[in-house]
């Protein structure tokens, strides 16, 4: 009869230890960028909603229609980005760019823009940029070890 019998101990010997103890520590580098990531999608929806709750969407539907457009798109980029964190520093560039955008777009966008959609942009923008930074300086960080 074969011993089927469960023992406890190391798996030194098993043939693919080694490449399961890399792929097991790429997963833990990688974690911190994915928690990045995660903020990007909460500030893309933010942007998103952001000229509805700030009221602004009636008088500036140009700024409220570019708010939508950029706030999906960074939620969905955040989104990828978060799910496979070890291939994302290239899109780190285009969120950065996101990020600039929004900050910019009040006056870009639409004439003589009000305080209220100015700080929502800036703040939501400044944060995306950082998030964006903090994501790639942790992601070359890591390719560098």
């Amino acid at each position: 009869m074969a011993d089927v019998s469960h023992r406890p101990g190391d798996i030194s010997g098993h043939p693919d230890a080694t490449e399961m103890r890399e792929r097991y520590a790429q997963i833990l580098q990688t974690r911190g960028v994915a928690a990045v990531e995660e903020l990007v999608i909460l500030s893309g929806v933010w942007i998103a909603v952001s000229a509805y709750t700030v009221h602004f969407a009636a008088a500036r539907p140009e700024l409220a229609l570019t708010n939508l457009i950029v706030g999906i798109a960074l939620a969905v980029l955040g989104l990828c980005m978060s799910m496979a964190p070890e291939r994302s520093q290239d899109l780190n560039f285009v969120v950065l760019l996101l990020g600039a955008w929004t900050i910019v777009a009040p006056w870009v966008v639409t004439r003589s823009p009000d305080t209220g959609m100015v700080l929502s942009n800036v703040i939501a923008g400044a944060c995306v940029c950082l998030f964006a930074l903090t994501a790639g300086g942790l992601l070359m960080s890591k390719r560098g070890t």
